[in-house]
């Protein structure tokens, strides 16, 4: 079984959750916009 995931859309997703935690570092625009290219990216690799 080979598990191949790019690091990229994990960061992402991950980035884009802490975002919307702690929204004061940066808008909700940006967070949303970091959730939906990791998923993407993770969907289409």
């Amino acid at each position: 079984m080979n598990m191949n995931v790019a690091i990229e859309p994990i960061l992402a997703i991950v980035m884009g959750l802490l975002i919307l935690v702690m929204p004061r570092f940066l808008n909700y625009f940006v967070a949303v916009y970091l959730i939906v290219v990791g998923i993407l990216g993770l969907a289409h690799p």
